[in-house]
């Protein structure tokens, strides 16, 4: 599968490289968006859901993409989710927090 990274930076300014089996992020964001926390983690959780879980808005019948072409789900997708979480919880109390999706990145580095 293509495989991909999405940079993003956190509420206060951290930034943090995030990694996708899939290049079905592209669907999900855009290079130079601002998320709202809550929004950003929901669309993560779909994005890496299909990337390597199968998990919906997939239609009826279909799995993850790495699930369908290899036969089992991707770890690393799950493993970035819940480093999204993670990260996401700790901005759980700062009012109007925002996530920038700073770039798509092919896994040659290359801007998508």
């Amino acid at each position: 599968m293509p495989e991909m990274y999405f940079d993003v930076r956190w509420p206060d300014g951290l930034t943090q490289r995030c990694y996708s089996p899939s290049t079905i992020v592209e669907d999900y964001f855009t290079p130079g968006a601002e998320y709202e926390l809550t929004e950003f983690v929901e669309r993560s959780r779909t994005a890496l859901g299909v990337a390597g879980m199968g998990v919906p808005p997939m239609p009826f019948g279909q799995w993850g993409r790495v699930k369908e072409k290899f036969g089992f789900y991707c770890t690393g997708a799950s493993d970035q989710l819940a480093r999204i979480e993670r990260a996401a919880a700790a901005y759980g109390d700062v009012r109007g927090a925002k996530v920038t999706v700073e770039s798509l990145l092919g896994a040659d580095g290359s801007p998508r």
